[in-house]
């Protein structure tokens, strides 16, 4: 029986027992529990396998929450959240005592966005807590970014994936910080840095940090296929180097002809970025299941979501 359902009363019923449920966003699936509930948190971290010193994001349902959960908000962290929330832009800022320091990994800040999805809204509406949501994914494998996709995953460990159809944008939000106030980037996502940058003037990227990271998504390894996975911008060098193979190849907008592909994914004819982003993990989800020696990927123009997209490709294929 599958655990997909568009039913959101069942699913307040179970958050607010203190379980988890998978929830829509514009971005990725997550994977969803009561920020105060020591069970619920706990239970995220378990089921993700996710390690206890990588923090949570937490997800409300308005810019209004935010004082309750933060003790300052500077300048220009209102300026963002005033121009793209709701929409996939993280802001960490220093906490109050009310979040949980597991919530945390024992930081003083706390990571918080006001997801774009009018189902999870609607959610966040009619409960009285905001929830922590990781994307709905065993840590470190391909994000989720259909319902099906969480349920192959976990359909044994939740019991209810709420369903608001195929992620809009299709990677991880922006994750911003702030250093003497000034934001720093902490993961590139799906808000590109030339749209930040319109608001808040040039900024700086501290993408990777693999000890006691300042925010979710630092990892080198992340959002990998279990097919060893290469990136690559020369393809054709790329696949003659490994004709001996049964290959994966994912693409850009070439409809790139050899015989010793197997299986291909072109992420959008039209060379069109938003709908590459929006495409990317489900392709990836496609190629791993082809019983394949090997994905190529391509390596896409380094601007705007490309440099996105290149962020995950690049954490995608590291061993």
């Amino acid at each position: 029986m599958s655990i997909i359902s568009k039913d959101i009363s069942k699913a307040i019923k179970l958050l607010n027992n203190e379980e988890l449920v998978a929830i829509p966003t514009e971005t990725v699936y997550g994977l969803a529990g009561n920020i105060f509930s020591e069970k619920a948190v706990s239970a995220i971290f378990a089921t993700k396998k996710r390690p206890s010193f990588n923090p949570l994001i937490v997800h409300i349902g308005s810019k209004d929450w935010l004082k309750e959960i933060v003790t300052h908000i500077p300048e220009k962290a209102q300026r963002l959240a005033d121009v793209f929330w709701p929409g996939p832009i993280t802001l960490v800022l220093p906490k109050k005592e009310i979040i949980p320091d597991n919530i945390t990994a024992g930081k003083s800040t706390v990571a918080v966005r006001v997801p774009n999805h009018a189902v999870t809204l609607e959610l966040l509406k009619n409960i009285d807590f905001p929830l922590a949501a990781p994307s709905a994914n065993p840590f470190s494998s391909i994000s989720p970014t259909q319902p099906e996709h969480v349920e192959s995953y976990f359909k044994k460990d939740i019991k209810m994936v709420l369903d608001g159809g195929p992620c809009k944008s299709g990677i991880e939000s922006t994750i911003i910080g702030f250093e003497d106030d000034e934001p720093v980037i902490y993961r590139l996502g799906s808000t590109p840095i030339e749209e930040i940058e319109k608001v808040v003037g040039p900024i700086k990227i501290k993408n990777k940090k693999e000890v006691s990271p300042d925010a979710p998504g630092m990892l080198e390894r992340h959002y990998a296929p279990k097919t060893k996975t290469i990136l690559t911008d020369n393809l054709t060098k790329s696949i003659k180097s490994h004709s001996d193979k049964r290959i994966g190849l994912l693409i850009f907008n070439d409809i790139h002809n050899d015989d010793n592909i197997q299986f291909k994914v072109v992420l959008s004819e039209t060379s069109n970025l938003d709908e590459a982003a929006s495409k990317l993990y489900d392709a990836l989800h496609q190629l791993d299941e082809q019983e394949l020696d090997i994905i190529i990927a391509e390596q896409l123009p380094d601007y705007g979501l490309g440099k996105s997209i290149n962020d995950r490709l690049s954490r995608a294929t590291k061993s």
